[in-house]
């Protein structure tokens, strides 16, 4: 890649209108385009992608795919059956789609022309499709499923024949069942917001059109493969001579206790499956090096803690030999790709609350900043001739879009502007960043966004935002779930600080957190509120504080620790530490973070617990939960309100029954957002004498 003509690519797209325009409401934003998953077709001539758009009025979110000249012009779609069309993948020769849909017989593999004509079924699989990549040579397809292992023989072999009629019957036969109980005898017996039930995730593989046959189990037994993952590279990839499959998988005995994720090599025509990492850490994301001689992916050296620093690895797989490139870089890697030359890794890590763009060559050396600026890169790709590179950017104020670099150098073209009419419309403000002297000496930084129409001369209330995590982060990143945009349009000065834990500042930064949930992170939180409240523009007498999981965690831990709050707002937070060890499921988790299970280590789970200081409750409360949180179950905010109650403290409790972790649903979401902004509202905006609230003075 021309590299010097890069270095000046990618200096934001941030939004600055004028303050006349429209704030940034919640109905604003479910008027977005949600793009995800740019494909850059072999030729070099079009991006696929898909856009997830949202009804409102109907309580639905379709996805529908699109392409787009890489020279620019209008999207056009190419999908409009189905409400889920996702994860388009090319055909080598460019003329073909290849994606999920749930337009017919549930979810399978469908494949279109580049234009959107001509789509053909390509799988019929009873248990349905998911995940699909097309081999380099065009002839065959992988995808994952959710199969019977039952339908197999115990001993079967990797490649042996998927049983359709087999699946299919066991899909009846508990469908009409009429008896419903669980029955466990081992963990992980629940995931997220799913039971394991009979069934395993497999991976899949058949002829790319309709006369392969049916499909054959590359992965078959009674483990999950691939694992369970939240984001991250792709979990399996084909070799570039189609040949070998190469695939993540955790085969440890006990996976509700272990993070220690594998790669794994099979041929593709089946066979006896080959471990190829041996480390105690996590392994994945395989992405095969253009002439085949290597394979890169990321690595954790740490066993049982998931927030250990990923590195990039790369696996000589003529020599054997495995080096790890970025032990000398003290931040997360995220993404990677290739150079066409198969000489250099582009990839992207979590710096600062930002996610630039760097690349290294295959045998390690200097590491170098192709692109860097107040925004998230991610999705990077290049065009064969070496030309011309697609990626996705989003900032704190802008969604994401897709876009296009040259060789030639100069700013990031857009490709994609679905969002247009949106931004234009509306008032969104660019993210501001404060530094403050935190625990242990460290700088601790958030980042601060101002209401539409701010003026400096007025007092606002403000909103300290926790992330969740505690391995997480705020940033230049667009969020659906928390938009600080929408908090801040209500009015709010909307703080957002990165403490001890968060990501981005060096793995020792990260790692402080550990067995200290409520010391140092908290100390940075309320160094930060100290800072803000004595910024003229702030109203010290309108704090208010909201969070979820681990954030909302930490609304509970200041609700014992601290009154200088007007209200809060405490989302799937970890309120009795205990309990919570008892009931999640990635025990892995409670484990590290608290130096074993409550009976081992019972004074630190004793010590951290914010049900320990229940005495000390008096701020009002909002508590909201989802009924299908397996990761912080239901009984951590209810007991949390049973708590405020008994001690007498104003509170209301909001349970969604149809949610996990993460309310998204658009109708429950916009409830979400209103009551949340509504329960502020009452704290902060007292009634004048006629009888408006005081907006911000």
């Amino acid at each position: 890649m021309r590299i010097a003509a890069l270095c000046a690519l990618i200096a934001g797209l941030i939004c600055t209108a004028a303050a006349a325009k429209a704030p940034f409401t919640f109905e604003a934003m479910m008027r977005l385009a949600r793009i995800d998953g740019p494909q850059l077709s072999p030729d070099g001539k079009l991006v696929a992608f898909t856009a997830q758009i949202v009804d409102l009025p109907n309580n639905t979110k379709a996805t529908q795919i699109y392409v787009v000249p890489i020279d620019g012009g209008t999207p056009q779609r190419l999908t409009n059956d189905g409400t889920v069309n996702t994860g388009p993948r090319w055909s080598p020769d460019s003329k073909r789609i290849y994606f999920i849909s749930n337009r017919s017989n549930g979810s399978q593999v469908w494949s279109m022309n580049a234009d959107g004509t001509g789509a053909l079924a390509i799988t019929n699989v009873p248990t349905g499709a998911e995940g699909v990549t097309v081999s380099p040579d065009g002839k065959l397809i992988l995808f994952t499923s959710d199969v019977y292992p039952s339908c197999q023989s115990v001993n079967a072999n990797p490649g042996v024949a998927y049983d359709a009629s087999c699946n299919k019957a066991r899909l009846e036969e508990d469908a009409a069942g009429k008896m419903h109980a669980r029955v466990y005898t081992e963990l992980l017996y629940r995931h997220w917001t799913e039971y394991q039930g009979k069934r395993r995730k497999h991976i899949l593989i058949q002829s790319s059109d309709l006369t392969g046959g049916q499909p054959r189990d590359l992965t078959p037994g009674n483990v999950n493969t691939p694992p369970f993952s939240l984001g991250g590279p792709e979990p399996y990839a084909f070799s570039p001579d189609s040949i070998d499959v190469t695939y993540v998988a955790n085969t440890d005995a006990d996976p509700a206790s272990s993070t220690n994720s594998d790669l794994f090599s099979v041929a593709a025509a089946g066979g006896r499956a080959r471990r190829i990492t041996t480390n105690p850490g996590a392994d994945e994301g395989p992405v095969y090096s253009p002439d085949g001689k290597y394979l890169a992916y990321r690595t954790q050296v740490r066993g049982g803690y998931e927030s250990d620093q990923w590195r990039l690895a790369v696996l000589d797989l003529q020599a054997g030999t495995m080096s790890t490139l970025t032990d000398s870089l003290d931040r997360w890697v995220e993404s990677y790709t290739w150079s066409p030359d198969s000489q250099r890794i582009f990839f992207t890590i979590d710096d600062r609350g930002t996610t630039p763009l760097l690349m290294i060559p295959v045998g390690g050396g200097p590491i170098r900043t192709i692109a860097q600026g107040p925004t998230s890169v991610g999705s990077v790709q290049f065009t064969k001739d070496d030309k011309a590179m697609i990626y996705t950017e989003q900032s704190g104020s802008k969604p994401v879009e897709i876009n296009k670099a040259t060789s030639k150098g100069g700013s990031g073209i857009p490709l994609t502007h679905l969002n247009d009419a949106v931004l234009n419309d509306c008032q969104l403000t660019p993210l501001e960043k404060i530094s403050v002297d935190g625990a242990d000496g460290a700088k601790v930084e958030s980042f601060i966004v101002k209401p539409p129409g701010f003026d400096p001369a007025n007092q606002y209330p403000v909103l300290f935002a926790i992330h969740g995590g505690p391995q997480g982060d705020w940033g230049e990143s667009w969020s659906y779930r928390w938009n600080a945009q929408v908090l801040a349009a209500a009015g709010y000065v909307v703080v957002m600080p990165n403490p001890h834990g968060s990501i981005g500042y060096g793995q020792s930064f990260t790692d402080a957190v550990n067995g200290d949930w409520g010391g140092r992170a908290y100390n940075d939180i309320m160094a930060t509120v100290d800072y803000v409240s004595n910024l003229p523009y702030i109203d010290k007498d309108r704090m208010v504080a909201a969070g979820a999981s681990y954030g909302g965690y930490m609304i509970d831990w200041i609700l014992g620790h601290t009154d200088r709050f007007k209200a809060l707002v405490s989302h799937a937070g970890v309120f009795d530490l205990r309990s919570e060890a008892l009931t999640t499921e990635e025990l892995w988790f409670p484990k590290w973070e608290f130096q074993g299970m409550p009976w081992e280590n019972p004074a630190l789970y004793e010590k951290w617990s914010p049900s320990s200081y229940i005495k000390n409750f008096k701020t009002p409360t909002l508590v909201t939960h989802g009924e299908l949180d397996y990761r912080v179950p239901i009984g951590q905010g209810q007991q949390l309100f049973t708590a405020l109650q008994g001690m007498k403290v104003p509170s209301k409790l909001i349970q969604f029954p149809d949610e996990g972790h993460w309310i998204l649903k658009p109708q429950n979401s916009q409830y979400w957002y209103a009551t949340v902004i509504a329960w502020l509202n009452q704290y902060t905006r007292p009634l004048g004498g006629d009888g408006k609230r005081a907006p911000g003075k």
